[in-house]
C-alpha cells in the first residue's frame, strides 16, 4: 500500500513539476520594434468617409441585382475625391461594379501586395430606424464618430486605403512593389461575382502576390479576460460556410386527429437532435498558434492552463469556439391553426472548422436526424480556407507594422468564424491575412450589421495610417 501511495505521490509531484515548468517557460512571442513616426492626417478625411456612406450600395440577397445608380454614383464619387489615385493607377471594373486598381511598381521581380475591401453593405431593418443615433445612410459626423452603415463594414477600410494612396502620391512616392486595391461589390452575399472574379482575372494574368490583406482582423479592447492591453488579432484563415435545408413531408391531416408523428414535430426533433449532438471541439491550426501567442500574456493561472492545454484543453477549446457551429436560422410550415401541414422546412447554418468540410457536415446531419428528414445543401457554401503561415517575411512585416504603430498592443494569430472575400485569394497569393486596425470592444461588437454602426474618428485615422505604413514597409 505504501508503495502505491508513494507512487501516486511521485506521479502527482511530477505532474505539478511539468505544469509549472511549462508555465514558467512559456515566453512572450511579441516582437520589439521602434515606434513608427506619426503621420499627419487632415480632418478632411472624415467628410470623405461621410459622403461615401451616403451611397446605398446595399446587397440584399443573391437574387437581387446591384442598384446600378448607387454603385456607379459611388464610383464617380471615388474618382472625384481621389484624383491622384485615378490619374496614376489603372482601374479595371469586374462584373460591372467590382473595382481593381493597379499601382505599377518599379521592380517587376517583387511579388505584388493586394489590399482588399468591399463596397457593399447589408440592409438596415426598417423597424430599427428610430433606434439609430443618426439615419444609417446620413454619414453624420459627431464630435467623436462617423455614423452610418459601412463605417465598420467595410467602406471605412476602402476609403482609408484610398486616402493612404492619395497621400503617398501627393508625396511623390513610387512603389517598387506593385500594389493592387481590390474592392468587391457583393461580399455580403458571398463575393461570387466580385472577389472571386477578381482572383480569376489576376490568375489569368499570371499574378502571384506576396501578400493579401483583407478585413476580418481587429484590435480588441477588453474582450479577452485577464488582458488589459489591446490585442491585435491577425486572422490566418476562416471557417467554412454552409446552410442545409431540412424538409419533412407527410400526408398532413386535421388537428383534431393528429398522427403519432407530426410534420412539425419531426422537424423540431431534428433541430433539437442537431443542437444536442454538435460536432466535437478540436485543436486545429491556427488555434494552436493563438494559444502559443496569447498564453504568455495572461495572468499566472490562466497562463498555466494555456501552457498545459493537453491537460485543460476542454475549457480552452470552448473559449476559442473551436468546433463546427450549428445554428438553426429559419423555420417554416403550416397554413392554418387546425391543419397539420404536409410540409415543414428549416434552415440550419454551419460554420465549418478546418479538418471538416461541407460533405462531412452533411453526413453528420444525416446520421443525426430521422430518416424522415430530407437534407439538402442550399445557397452559397464554401469549405474552410487554407491557413497562412506565421513564419513568412510577410507576416513579420505585418506584425512589425502593427507593433510599430501600436507598441502596447499584443499581436496574436487566429482564425475568424465569419466569412470574408479573402477566401478566394489563396491560390494567387503566398500569404493571405485578415487585419485592419478597427478597434472592437463589447459595445461595438453589436454594431456589425446592427444598430448604430459607427467608427471613432481617431480609429479611422489609424486605419489610414496603417495602410500608409504597410504599403511603405512592403517595399
Amino acid at each position: 500500500m505504501k508503495k502505491i501511495l508513494f507512487g501516486l505521490l511521485g506521479a502527482l509531484v511530477l505532474l505539478v513539476a511539468v505544469i509549472l515548468f511549462n508555465t514558467l517557460t512559456m515566453n512572450s512571442k511579441q516582437v520589439d520594434v521602434d515606434p513608427l513616426p506619426e503621420v499627419a492626417i487632415s480632418d478632411e478625411v472624415y467628410e470623405n468617409l461621410s459622403k461615401a456612406i451616403q451611397f446605398k450600395t446595399i446587397s440584399f440577397n443573391e437574387n437581387t441585382p446591384p442598384d446600378s445608380a448607387e454603385f456607379l454614383g459611388f464610383h464617380a464619387f471615388l474618382e472625384e475625391t481621389f484624383p491622384l489615385t485615378h490619374a496614376n493607377l489603372s482601374l479595371e471594373k469586374i462584373s460591372d461594379y467590382t473595382l481593381l486598381y493597379k499601382w505599377e511598381g518599379s521592380d517587376p521581380e517583387k511579388k505584388p501586395l493586394i489590399l482588399m475591401s468591399h463596397q457593399d453593405v447589408v440592409p438596415v431593418d426598417e423597424p430599427t430606424l428610430m433606434d439609430w443615433e443618426a439615419p444609417p445612410f446620413s454619414g453624420q459626423i459627431t464630435e467623436s464618430h462617423i455614423i452610418g452603415r459601412g463605417t465598420m463594414d467595410d467602406k471605412g477600410t476602402l476609403i482609408g486605403v484610398l486616402e493612404a494612396v492619395e497621400m503617398l502620391l501627393g508625396e511623390s512616392f513610387q512603389p517598387t512593389r506593385t500594389l493592387y486595391i481590390a474592392s468587391g461589390h457583393d461580399e455580403e452575399i458571398g463575393g461570387v461575382n466580385g472577389a472571386a472574379k477578381v482572383a480569376e482575372y489576376l490568375k489569368s494574368k499570371g499574378v502571384q502576390a506576396a501578400m493579401t490583406i483583407d478585413e476580418g482582423g481587429f484590435i480588441t479592447e477588453g474582450l479577452i479576460p485577464g488582458i488589459e492591453k489591446p490585442v491585435a488579432v491577425i486572422n490566418l484563415s476562416e471557417k467554412g460556410y454552409a446552410t442545409f435545408k431540412l424538409t419533412v413531408e407527410t400526408k398532413g391531416g386535421h388537428s383534431s386527429a393528429p398522427p403519432r408523428e407530426n410534420t412539425i414535430g419531426i422537424l423540431a426533433q431534428a433541430i433539437v437532435d442537431l443542437e444536442n449532438n454538435q460536432l466535437p471541439y478540436k485543436m486545429v491550426t491556427p488555434l494552436d498558434y493563438q494559444v502559443e501567442y496569447l498564453g504568455p500574456e495572461l495572468p499566472f493561472f490562466l497562463r498555466m492552463a494555456f501552457a498545459n492545454s493537453w491537460l485543460l484543453k476542454g475549457p480552452i477549446l470552448e473559449g476559442l469556439n473551436a468546433h463546427t457551429t450549428t445554428a438553426p436560422t429559419i423555420i417554416s410550415g403550416g397554413v392554418k391553426d387546425n391543419v397539420i401541414p404536409t410540409v415543414a422546412e428549416a434552415r440550419v447554418n454551419f460554420r465549418i472548422l478546418p479538418s471538416e468540410n461541407i460533405e462531412s457536415v452533411k453526413a453528420h446531419i444525416e446520421n443525426t436526424v430521422s430518416d424522415l428528414v430530407k437534407v439538402e445543401l442550399e445557397g452559397f457554401a464554401t469549405n474552410p480556407s487554407p491557413v497562412s503561415g506565421i513564419d513568412s517575411e510577410e507576416y513579420k512585416t505585418l506584425e512589425r507594422t502593427i507593433r510599430g504603430m501600436f507598441p502596447e498592443t499584443i499581436v496574436i494569430p487566429s482564425m475568424i468564424g465569419g466569412g470574408t472575400d479573402a477566401r478566394y485569394f489563396y491560390e494567387i497569393s503566398d500569404e493571405v491575412y485578415r487585419f485592419y486596425p478597427l478597434r472592437m470592444d463589447s459595445t461595438s461588437l453589436t454594431r456589425f450589421h446592427g444598430i448604430d454602426e459607427k467608427i471613432g474618428k481617431e480609429n479611422y485615422k489609424e486605419i489610414i495610417e496603417f495602410s500608409y505604413q504597410l504599403i511603405k514597409a512592403m517595399q
